[in-house]
C-alpha cells in the first residue's frame, strides 16, 4: 500500500496523542495493510517494564482503521492504569470489610 503524506501525518498526530493517556510509551509502530476487499491498521505501542498494547481494525477507509485503533489503544492504556492504580490500595478495603 502506497502510505500518502496526509495520511502519514494524520497517523502520526493520532500516534503522538497516546502520550496524554500513557507517560511511559516507548514506541509506537503503524502498519497499514491493503488487503484485497479492505484496508487493516495494527498499531502496537510498546511501553516500559515490557507493556506492549497491540490493537487491529479493518474496514474499506484508512483513516476510519487508524481512529478505530486509536480508540481501542486509548481503553486499553487506560484499563492498565486504572488495573495498576487500583492494585496497591485492595488490600486496605478488604481489611475494612471483615
Amino acid at each position: 500500500m502506497e502510505v500518502t503524506p496526509p495520511l502519514k501525518s494524520y497517523a502520526e498526530q493520532k500516534a503522538a496523542k497516546l502520550g496524554k493517556y500513557y507517560d511511559l510509551l516507548q514506541e509506537i509502530e503503524v502498519i497499514l495493510d491493503a488487503g484485497k476487499s479492505a484496508i487493516e491498521v495494527e498499531m502496537i505501542a510498546v511501553a516500559e517494564h515490557k507493556n506492549t498494547f497491540v490493537a487491529k481494525h479493518h474496514d474499506g477507509d484508512a483513516y476510519a482503521c487508524i481512529d478505530g485503533c486509536m480508540h481501542k489503544l486509548e481503553r486499553q492504556i487506560t484499563e492498565h492504569k486504572d488495573k495498576f492504580r487500583n492494585r496497591k490500595h485492595s488490600g486496605e478495603k478488604a481489611q475494612e470489610s471483615t
